[in-house]
């Protein structure tokens, strides 16, 4: 693995957990923040989660202790990159900061160093717009939360050269996640243009008062959430038998929503300034008991996963 050291930009959610995954995986990391406010934020962060793992056993040969040590903290980029193998950039998502980022990355990293962003949907070839080595620009696309969420979407911009993507992949797998191939970008990837597509059809069913927004929410928790873990899609389209999918796509597809603006639900909360969980409302009242309390089941069912997934891995590895 020709990854040693790691720089991670951005101390926020994305930040720290691609920071404590890389230390746990025992490559060294610089994590980058502008105060030291965002700094120790992050910091108390990583030592929870870290607690967190311990409480759940998921620490065999190393103590957080020695994770915690793998972590340097920095306040400039140039500290942060000059003598790292990949950068990983995790700050706000801003096409125009990303690319004056990712400008200055160019020039003060020597030529092979990989620069990376974890973008949830920008394009790579428009955040490498600036630089005079887009070769090495790519897309890491962790999810939230990355350190209980395996799925990593690596996408290459239109100059993204072949050994990028592949020393990208072998990192992602390195640090115990699962590595996802695109093969050309396209706005939101994979992920986010799924998970958009069924927020939209979900929405638009509570605006047509067909259902209320809990009920659409048990529809997936109790009915696609169930299957969706061992069957995306496409292999549950192959597994019902294309002939009925294509019957009931022939008369259901021109009902669905098609709309190309977001959803005047969200519209109208986001004017009232009900932003969900940041603000407290949403189309749920999240008081701080309610908050812990949904957080805390959707981290025992990651967890549950990820040991599922260990013991799927050993097996597939024997």
């Amino acid at each position: 693995m020709k990854i040693k050291t790691v720089s991670v930009l951005g101390t926020g959610t994305m930040g720290h957990g691609i920071a404590l995954l890389c230390a746990q995986a025992g490559l060294d990391v610089l994590l980058y923040g502008r105060s030291d406010k965002s700094l120790n934020k992050g910091m108390k962060n990583i030592e929870s989660s870290l607690k967190l793992f311990k409480e759940k056993g998921k620490f065999h040969n190393k103590q957080p202790e020695e994770i915690l040590c793998k972590i340097k903290v920095v306040k400039t980029i140039i500290e942060a990159a000059q003598s790292a193998d990949l950068v990983i950039e995790c700050l706000a998502e801003n096409l125009e900061l990303k690319q004056d980022i990712f400008k200055e990355l160019d020039e003060i990293c020597p030529n092979n160093i990989i620069l990376s962003s974890c973008t949830s949907g920008l394009l790579p070839t428009d955040i490498a717009k600036n630089t005079k080595h887009p070769e090495r620009v790519v897309v890491a696309h962790f999810w939230n939360p990355p350190q209980l969420i395996p799925l990593v979407e690596v996408v290459p911009g239109k100059r993204t050269s072949d050994e990028t993507m592949k020393i990208t992949m072998e990192w992602v797998e390195f640090i115990g996640k699962k590595a996802i191939r695109m093969e050309k970008e396209c706005q939101g990837f994979i992920g986010n243009r799924l998970q958009h597509a069924l927020l939209r059809e979900a929405l638009y069913i509570v605006e047509q008062e067909w259902a209320k927004p809990e009920e659409v929410d048990k529809a997936i928790e109790y009915g696609l959430g169930r299957r969706l873990p061992i069957t995306g899609p496409i292999c549950t389209a192959d597994l019902a038998g294309l002939d009925t999918v294509n019957s009931i796509a022939s008369y259901l597809l021109k009902d669905l929503c098609n709309s190309n603006e977001p959803s005047k639900l969200i519209k109208s909360k986001v004017k009232n300034g009900e932003l969900g969980s940041k603000s407290g409302q949403g189309f749920y009242n999240w008081a701080p008991d309610t908050l812990e309390k949904k957080q805390k089941e959707r981290a025992e069912l990651l967890f549950y996963f990820l040991e599922r997934d260990k013991e799927k891995f050993m097996l597939t590895n024997k």
